[in-house]
């Protein structure tokens, strides 16, 4: 059986991964819809090696008889459209967060919470931050061994999370340092070139981002109420891939033996961890890869029970794509499409 599909914000960073991962892993689709939310109607992306598909509009579509719809155009896009297409009887997987915190609408991981998929009501399933996606899957064996109670967490984020134009930015405020030219900031606060900018997402009143109050929220939610997590989310000039480097303080004894055998045995982790120059995983290449890469475990002697880690992904797979898919894949395998 296949199913009627649609990737909204389809000539996006993340749509265009959507489109090429769906394709890839070979889910059932008898009709994929491309729309978009901006400027991106009459465009033509690819949905396999062979399809071509010209881009709609997201206005004015009518999601009737569509089983599956992808969000990938941001949060105002989907806090307008997807309870729209939700009515009409299509269930959305959602990428923004601009529905992570409502109580009606699970947050997935698929290795890590794939049940909270039995409490969705409004036909809306939402997917955490790129940040957020690897600190849960490292955190969650963990957990299991010895109940994490706090986190403390600094991610180092690339900047194809902005899209095109912030990829472009870094570039080109690269090449102008070279021919000592003062490169223009657009499309962030400050220079991201040779720099790094700890502000990712809108001041909140309490000194935080946007970013670190939606890993801290989407840790509880997906993970544990009981997990205290304080994050500082740091800007840098990588073109792909989100890092963090992890200290968790735990309520049971936790070694670093057991720790690294229970990530070893994690579905969707990989551990590459070495006591040597170059024995660790960076953002530079990891790029293209599904996996969630460990290093750097070790013993943390400053609090009871703690451990530090290092992990990092390719945001644009498993930090938003990959796992949008993935969440499909477990819907479909519990029959909840079109139920």
């Amino acid at each position: 059986m296949g199913y009627r599909m649609a990737v909204v914000g389809a000539t996006g960073m993340v749509g265009r991964e959507i489109l090429k991962t769906v394709s890839e892993r070979g889910l059932p689709v008898s009709a994929m819809v491309a729309l978009s939310a901006g400027r991106g109607g009459g465009q033509q992306v690819s949905f396999g090696d062979e399809q071509v598909l010209t881009v709609r509009a997201l206005d004015g579509f009518d999601f009737m008889g569509t089983q599956l719809a992808f969000f990938a155009a941001g949060s105002a896009a989907a806090q307008l459209h997807a309870p729209r297409a939700a009515e009409a009887g299509c269930t959305v997987i959602e990428t923004s967060g601009a529905f992570g915190m409502a109580h009606d609408v699970p947050m997935v991981v698929p290795e890590v919470n794939p049940q909270a998929l039995g409490r969705m009501r409004r036909r809306i399933v939402a997917i955490p931050h790129p940040a957020t996606i690897p600190l849960l899957l490292a955190l969650q064996p963990l957990h299991a061994l010895a109940k994490a109670r706090r986190a403390v967490v600094s991610t180092y984020e690339s900047v194809s999370a902005l899209g095109r134009e912030a990829m472009d930015e870094l570039w080109s405020q690269t090449r102008a340092i070279y021919v000592n030219e003062a490169p223009p900031a657009e499309q962030f606060t400050k220079q991201i070139a040779f720099n790094c900018i700890p502000h990712v997402g809108d001041f909140q009143g309490d000194g935080a981002t946007g970013a670190e109050a939606a890993l801290a929220a989407e840790t509880r939610k997906v993970l544990s109420p009981d997990i205290a997590v304080l994050a500082t989310c740091v800007r840098v000039p990588a073109f792909i891939g989100h890092a963090a480097a992890v200290h968790v303080a735990f309520e049971e004894p936790i070694t670093e033996a057991a720790a690294r055998a229970a990530l070893r045995e994690a579905p969707g982790i990989i551990v590459l961890d070495r006591r040597e120059d170059g024995g660790y995983a960076t953002q530079a290449e990891i790029a293209g890869e599904d996996a969630v890469f460990v290093s750097r475990l070790r013993h943390d002697p400053t609090v009871p029970h703690g451990l530090a880690f290092w992990c990092v992904t390719d945001n644009l797979r498993k930090g938003s794509a990959l796992n949008a898919v993935q969440v499909a894949e477990e819907m479909l395998a519990r029959r909840l499409l079109g139920a």
